[in-house]
């Protein structure tokens, strides 16, 4: 695995919904070398453990990636206080990305609440030719719809109390969607989310990938704090998220 570390400045910093924000940071070299489906391990200062953030964009012309992350703790509330101009200490690229198939494939991503962030980056790749459908627990806590229709894609946003959007779960919509012919679906977000999609992918036929949101210690394989459970020619075996993930075919996946 190949990853750099280092003080990257901030460029812009934005305000999403309560709690959620939006750094775009200049980075050349990580950006260079990011795909979709990546991470970035974000040290908070004075905080030993540093705190995985997927890439919700990446933008090789201009040299910066975009993290879009929820305050979810104190290292995290750190973070979230930094000011534009101030350096961001990132150790990244970390981890596997997506199967991105030829750009004018029909592609399915889905994301639930802060698991909707690195589908943006994916969903870019098909621009047109995606369906982004993207769940939230209300209205309050809705992000990033309208990057995902600027990208031309379909996109079909729920809510679990019908204040935004269609009134249900991603599942739902997606069961609808695959009334149409898909080459791949990609999803990120909750585990019994995952198990949903994963289920509506075998029964149809369709080639799935999902990313894995597990807590992380070093973030390159070497603490085993994020081991999940995978299964290949009918063997269970241990896999960590930050070094073998965060991106699996549905098939391997034990869901529990």
């Amino acid at each position: 695995m190949s990853y750099r570390q280092g003080l990257y400045p901030l460029l812009k910093k934005e305000n999403l919904a309560k709690n959620i924000y939006s750094f775009t940071i200049l980075c050349p070299q990580i950006a260079e070398e990011a795909v979709c489906g990546q991470f970035v391990h974000v040290k908070a200062q004075g905080f030993s453990l540093r705190r995985p953030i997927s890439l919700c964009g990446i933008d090789k012309q201009n040299g910066t990636i975009r993290i879009v992350f929820e305050i979810r703790g104190e290292g995290t509330k750190v973070i979230a206080g930094l000011r534009e101009g101030e350096l961001v200490d990132i150790l990244g690229p970390l981890g596997n990305g997506f199967t991105l198939l030829s750009p004018d494939k029909k592609a399915i991503v889905v994301g639930g609440g802060i698991g909707v962030p690195p589908m943006l980056q994916t969903a870019a790749h098909y621009g047109e030719n995606a369906t982004a459908i993207i769940g939230f627990r209300s209205a309050n806590a809705a992000i990033l719809e309208r990057d995902f229709k600027t990208l031309g894609c379909d996109t079909r946003l729920c809510t679990d109390d019908g204040t935004m959007g269609q009134k249900g779960f991603v599942t739902q919509a997606l069961e609808t969607r695959l009334n149409q012919p898909a080459d791949i679906i990609y999803a990120c977000g909750p585990g019994p989310m995952l198990k949903g999609v994963v289920a509506l992918a075998k029964q149809h036929g369709i080639k799935c990938e999902v990313s894995l949101e597990e807590r992380m210690g070093c973030g390159v394989g070497a603490c085993l704090v994020c081991a999940c459970k995978t299964v290949k020619d009918g063997q269970e075996y241990m896999k960590h998220v930050c070094k073998d993930g965060p991106v699996f075919d549905s098939g391997e996946v034990v869901f529990e």
